[in-house]
């Protein structure tokens, strides 16, 4: 069954993921510095493969517009977890550049295949197959999150850490 978006629910299921992930992107990197980077990489994972299913399979295109939200808060919790991981995994600075070096490629082949592989699904199944994709690709980073980065301790914060008397107070009670 077609959705039969209107054009600006196209607008939004095109932009809404762009928008969410560039939002909690800061947010989620902060999480995981408080509830822990392995932590926070074992909730998003499983959460992007939820919504790439709540996406495949949307029925309306309020529906898909909110799967696509959806998606991009849990893909904000993917990037700093993963690099940060990778910042505690290798101390040596030479394995650490190769390392984000790979982590940076395969994003830039993901951007760059994506679109290939999602307009041959579309050519040859419906349209929802294109979001799919995704959920191999997290049942896969879970599996590897839990055996490589099991030994691997990752520094958390305490609390909220509230400055004394931030920077702007000072200014202004000149």
């Amino acid at each position: 069954m077609p959705l039969q978006p209107s054009a600006a629910q196209l607008l939004w299921i095109v932009d809404i993921y762009g928008f969410m992930i560039a939002g909690f992107l800061i947010t989620m990197g902060t999480l995981g510095d408080r509830i822990g980077r392995r932590r926070l990489l074992l909730i998003g994972a499983p959460a992007f493969g939820a919504a790439s299913l709540l996406a495949a399979y949307s029925t309306s295109a309020e529906m898909l517009i909110a799967a696509r939200g959806l998606l991009g808060v849990a893909g904000a919790t993917l990037a700093p977890s993963t690099l940060a991981l990778i910042r505690n995994m290798f101390q040596d600075p030479q394995q650490r550049t190769v390392a984000i070096s790979a982590w940076f490629m395969s994003f830039l082949a993901g951007a760059a295949l994506d679109p290939l592989l999602g307009g041959a699904l579309l050519e040859f199944f419906w349209w929802g197959s294109a979001f799919l994709i995704g959920v191999p690709v997290m049942v896969l980073l879970l599996v590897v999150a839990r055996s490589c980065c099991r030994s691997i301790a990752t520094p958390r914060l305490g609390g909220w850490i509230w400055p004394a008397r931030p920077w702007f107070w000072r200014r202004c009670s000149r």
